[in-house]
């Protein structure tokens, strides 16, 4: 009797070893396999960027040298440090923000952030005064010592002699242009005199955004205070401005192309109602009363922002998709121009304060959404730099500003988790290459996929670039089958939460072993022909 009752405990232990490593083996997440096929490409990218607005000024002329020459190292360079790790994400893109004179009109301005305030070129006699904007245009000067490929103006109001209020914002709530309808000429004059200043300074701006978040109507009541520049545009304002802006481009003999429309939200690309709603067929539609396609500086790009079309994955993936259909039947070519996390949906539902890791995960998924799904050509953040914790919600900003006084005049830097999810993508994937489409070997919807392992890749001349973002909280192991690119070698660039980890450099010894995804992190694979 002993002898059985220990025969079959021992089965039955046998058969809970067997039962524990049957469930074990079942939740282990099974390797990913990635098929790529060098050509088979998808759109054409063009810049990855960020915005120096807000601040600006004040860094650039009073704080520490060290402090803004880390700043601009941290966006503009593309070298690596003495263990293989980036000094920098090398942006392709810098914003540089035209002002429209509040700064000058001081607390009367209506702006109540001194911060936000910016100066203008132009006097109000009609003369300039190129002193003006100083810091802005260092880190500009910088971004184009640095090699930064694109540089790109733009104005969130006409200067406030033109306004028809003298303010840089709205006073009356009505979702009409505040510029004078007797100084199109004038504004446009403004905007070619200027980029043809600094050309002649050896600072060429690539592309000029004459209006941005035509949508919103950027109106504040005297005495409310305004939060920032800014003027709503109709679609016909804005076809309006576009042909003076051509024409006077024409007349200083500018290179400089002009980009629409900076929609407030990437739906009103295609849909939405209002006053300047269905963008890309109001202006790439050849029936369309607003066409634009035979303007000289006008290409057939359309820009919009990324903001509140963010939250939940199934909804945030067809606003890309619609985008995409749209902008591919209209012939234009799609870029995001502006996001930070400004409504909730980078909480995905959790209360309390959420970690630099979070944020920067988050963030890495919206850029992968607009290039994968919305097919974006070019990705472009707002804002490089704003006061935060580095450590947490840093849901606005690359660099989080600590200053030392209310003045502003000094201050200390902190790179963030997002500097480098961001860099992920901009370091390393260069202006020229192509996105690749790819087959995976899971099952998984794409709004599955967004809660698990994202991958898109990229191919140049002798680079293949993979952004690999591991949701979930396990390590992942990656496993690309690759055709039509011979590799010879292989660095992985990782970001984890792990306080301290920028961007750190390993190299891949086996590729066909795969690779391991950290849980919660972010992993770029280069791989080199």
């Amino acid at each position: 009797m002993h002898s059985q009752a220990f025969t079959m405990q021992k089965l039955l232990a046998t058969v809970l070893y067997f039962l524990t490593a049957i469930s074990a083996f079942a939740q282990k997440p099974k390797e990913l396999i990635i098929k790529i096929d060098i050509q088979n490409k998808a759109q054409k990218i063009d810049n990855f960027g960020a915005a120096g607005a807000w601040f600006t000024e004040g860094i650039a002329k009073n704080w520490p040298g060290q402090n803004r020459e880390q700043m601009a190292e941290w966006l503009f360079s593309k070298e690596f440090d003495k263990n293989g790790n980036p000094k920098g994400i090398g942006l392709s893109a810098w914003r540089f923000n035209i002002g429209g004179g509040t700064t000058e009109q001081g607390d009367s301005s209506g702006i109540t952030d001194f911060r936000k305030r910016v100066e203008c070129f132009l006097r109000p006699d009609g003369t300039y005064d190129w002193s003006k904007q100083a810091g802005y245009v260092w880190f500009t000067k910088r971004a184009k010592e640095y090699g930064v490929e694109n540089l790109i103006a733009f104005s969130n109001t006409p200067p406030v002699q033109f306004t028809k209020n003298g303010r840089g914002y709205k006073t009356t709530k009505d979702y009409i242009s505040n510029l004078k309808p007797e100084h199109y000429g004038d504004y446009a004059g403004f905007l070619s005199t200027v980029l043809k200043h600094f050309d002649d300074e050896g600072l060429h701006f690539n592309y000029i955004s004459p209006v941005n978040e035509p949508q919103w109507d950027w109106s504040h009541a005297p005495g409310q205070g305004a939060k920032q520049e800014g003027s709503p545009w109709r679609n016909e304002e804005i076809a309006h401005v576009a042909k003076a802006l051509d024409s006077a481009l024409t007349a200083t003999n500018s290179t400089s192309k002009i980009l629409l429309t900076e929609a407030a939200q990437l739906d009103y690309l295609y849909a939405k109602t209002g006053n300047a709603n269905q963008q890309t067929q109001a202006f790439f539609n050849p029936k369309s009363q607003l066409a634009l396609a035979l303007l000289k500086h006008l290409p057939p790009l359309i820009g919009g922002h990324s903001y509140f079309t963010d939250k939940g994955d199934s909804a945030r993936i067809a606003i890309r998709r619609h985008v995409a259909d749209t902008t591919r039947k209209y012939g234009a070519t799609f870029w995001q121009t502006e996001y930070s996390m400004l409504a909730d949906g980078y909480r995905e539902g959790k209360a309390g304060r959420i970690p630099a890791i979070d944020c920067a995960l988050f963030l890495s998924k919206v850029i992968h959404d607009d290039l994968v799904y919305g097919n974006a050509a070019a990705w472009q953040l707002w804002n490089s730099w704003e006061p935060g914790n580095p450590d947490f919600d840093t849901r606005y900003y690359l660099i989080a500003l600590n200053p030392a006084n209310k003045e502003y005049t000094s201050g200390t830097i902190t790179a963030t988790k997002n500097l480098w999810a961001l860099g992920h993508y901009s370091r390393f994937i260069r202006p020229g290459m192509h996105r690749l489409n790819i087959k995976r070997n899971d099952e998984l919807s794409p709004v599955q996929i967004a809660q698990d392992l994202m991958v898109s890749a990229y191919a140049g001349e002798k680079e293949l670039v993979l952004v690999v973002i591991n949701y979930s909280n396990e390590e992942r192991t990656l496993k690309p089958e690759i055709s039509g690119f011979k590799v010879k070698a292989a660095n992985t660039y990782l970001t984890t939460g792990e306080k301290g980890v920028d961007m750190r450099m390993e190299k891949v010894g086996n590729l066909k072993s795969g690779m391991k995804v950290p849980a919660r992190g972010m992993m770029t694979v280069v791989l080199n022909r």
